[in-house]
């Protein structure tokens, strides 16, 4: 892929969106980032810098999606990088909290998609992020697990429906220098004794693995797992 592509992030406002709307600026692309509140991810947008600007909606309201973008013109890359945390079990089960994440990634995600279809180039590629909850659920995950299963399902009839468009997904596990893993430390190491290269993925490994996933064009249907090989343990 060469330079000077229009790229789309939908939760480029924190996290490894940011991350990668960070190195996609900085290599002078033209950046569009989503966030659920407007004047925040223009602020974003502008420490982000270059041809980076920000428009706000929220994933779990899908009805609002197409008004938002509508003046997104072409997308050569479109990274569906929302994400939410949710601790819902069967036993104490928040239907709102539940419906809430449901709907933003299995409703908003096809809706983003289904609104920028029209305008996705020939050689464009769709990149979902889901998680390694969906293969190793905890206590609290019920919902979490379910939609990241969703996601996993959703990269095949993605590709199916929109070939030649590429659509693949990135699963990370537990990426240790997020700020959502900020002060549990003994977590962390727990987690990176159970990891083969004893050492945790970080965001630049996320991010280069999105990169791929964007760019390699024999690389479709792919679910592709950022854990440092704990699954195999």
């Amino acid at each position: 892929m060469s330079s000077q592509q229009s790229i789309v992030i939908v939760g480029g406002t924190a996290g490894i969106g940011r991350h990668l709307a960070e190195r996609l600026a900085k290599r002078g692309d033209e950046v569009v980032i989503t966030g659920r509140d407007q004047a925040r991810t223009q602020a974003i947008a502008k420490e982000i810098g270059g041809r980076t600007r920000g428009v706000g909606f929220d994933l779990a309201e899908p009805e609002k999606i197409a008004g938002r973008l509508s003046d997104v013109a072409k997308v050569d890359s479109l990274v569906l990088a929302a994400i939410e945390r949710d601790n819902n079990t069967v036993r104490d089960f928040d239907i709102k909290r539940a419906i809430r994440l449901a709907t933003l990634k299995l409703v908003g995600y096809v809706e983003t998609v289904h609104v920028l279809c029209p305008r996705l180039t020939a050689n464009a590629s769709i990149v979902l992020f889901g998680g390694q909850a969906r293969e190793r659920p905890y206590p609290g995950s019920t919902t979490v697990t379910t939609v990241n299963g969703g996601v996993t399902s959703m990269v095949r009839t993605l590709a199916t429906e929109l070939a030649p468009i590429r659509v693949n997904a990135i699963h990370p596990g537990i990426v240790g220098d997020s700020p959502t893993w900020s002060g549990k430390a003994e977590v962390l190491k727990n987690a990176i004794a159970r990891t083969p290269t004893k050492r945790l993925a970080t965001m630049e490994d996320c991010t280069g693995a999105a990169l791929f996933l964007m760019e390699n064009q024999g690389v479709n249907g792919v679910n592709l797992v950022v854990d440092g090989g704990w699954t195999i343990l």
